[in-house]
C-alpha cells in the first residue's frame, strides 16, 4: 500500500469510528445483580491515549512532505477527534452511571435504616455498592464531618445527588430527625434527576445521529466519484490544493462534531 493510500484508509477509519460510535446509554444495568454498574476508570486513560496518539502522528508526519504532509495531518485531525470523542462518550457514560447509583445507594440506606440499623451501617451497605463512598465511611467511623466528605463526592459529575444526602445527614445530625424520612425525599429527588436526563439524552441522541450522518455525505459523494472513474483521493492527496481542501474538510467535520457533542454535553450536565 502506498503512503497515500494508507493516508486515505486511516482519514476514512478515522472518521467511521468518530461518526459511528453509539450514545451513552442512561444508566448500564447488571442483568444478573438488577442493579447498576459502577462507573468504569477507562476514561482516566484518555491523556496517556492523546500523548501516544500525538507522539505517533508526529513521527508519522516526519517521514511526509508537501501535499502528503497536508493530508497527513488531516489523518492527525481525525485521530484526535476519534480519541476525545472516545473520551466524550465514557465521561456521559460515567455521568449517568452516577445518577443511577445514587439512586440504587439512596434506596439502600434507606432500607437499612428502616430495618432499625444504625446510619454508620447504613453508609457502609451503601459503599459496598458504591466504593466512591469510601472516604465518607472512614469519616464516619472516625467520627469527623460526614457531611463535608458527601458534598466533596457529589462534586464529580452525576453524583450531585450526593450534595442532598449530605444535608439530609447534616439535619438529622444537628436536630435529631429521622434519617430515613429525609432519604425518602432525597431518593425521589435523585430518581427524578436521572429520568429527566435520560429523556434528554434520549432527545439529544437524535441531533447527534443527524450529525454523523450529514458529516458522513462528503465520504459518500467521494465513493461514487471513485465508482465512476474519477480519481478524487488522488487529488486530496497528491496536489496541494487537493491536500489544502481535505485539511479544511476534515476539520470543519471534527469542528462540528465536537461543537454538537459540546452543546449536549452542557445540556445533559444540567
Amino acid at each position: 500500500m502506498t503512503v497515500p493510500l494508507a493516508l486515505v484508509a486511516a482519514i476514512l477509519a478515522g472518521l467511521a469510528v468518530l461518526l459511528l460510535l453509539p450514545a451513552p446509554p442512561s444508566a448500564d444495568r447488571d442483568p444478573d445483580a438488577g442493579r447498576a454498574t459502577r462507573p468504569s476508570r477507562a476514561g482516566g486513560a484518555a491523556p496517556l491515549t492523546v500523548a501516544v496518539a500525538v507522539a505517533a502522528s508526529g513521527a508519522g508526519l516526519t517521514l511526509l512532505d508537501g501535499p502528503r504532509l497536508v493530508a497527513g495531518l488531516a489523518g492527525a485531525v481525525c485521530l484526535a477527534g476519534v480519541v476525545l470523542a472516545v473520551h466524550q462518550r465514557r465521561a456521559d457514560r460515567d455521568r449517568a452511571r452516577r445518577r443511577a447509583l445514587v439512586v440504587e445507594v439512596g434506596e439502600a440506606m434507606a432500607g437499612e435504616l428502616r430495618a432499625g440499623r444504625p446510619p454508620l451501617h447504613a453508609l457502609t451497605r451503601a459503599a459496598e455498592i458504591w466504593p466512591e463512598l469510601a472516604p465518607a465511611v472512614a469519616a464516619a467511623r472516625l467520627g469527623s464531618d460526614v457531611p463535608t466528605a458527601l458534598r466533596e463526592l457529589g462534586r464529580r459529575p452525576g453524583a450531585d445527588g450526593l450534595v442532598d444526602l449530605a444535608a439530609a445527614w447534616q439535619v438529622s445530625a444537628r436536630s435529631g430527625a429521622a434519617l430515613a424520612s429525609s432519604l425518602g425525599q432525597v431518593v425521589a429527588s435523585a430518581r427524578a434527576r436521572d429520568h429527566a436526563a435520560s429523556l434528554v439524552a434520549g432527545e439529544l441522541a437524535s441531533a447527534r445521529a443527524t450529525a454523523r450522518l450529514v458529516a458522513l455525505l462528503p465520504l459518500g459523494t467521494l465513493a461514487m466519484a471513485s465508482g465512476i472513474g474519477a480519481t478524487p483521493w488522488r487529488f486530496l492527496v497528491e496536489q496541494p490544493v487537493g491536500a489544502g481542501c481535505l485539511l479544511a474538510g476534515v476539520l470543519l467535520v471534527v469542528a462540528g462534531l465536537a461543537w454538537i457533542d459540546r452543546i449536549a454535553g452542557s445540556v445533559g450536565s444540567r
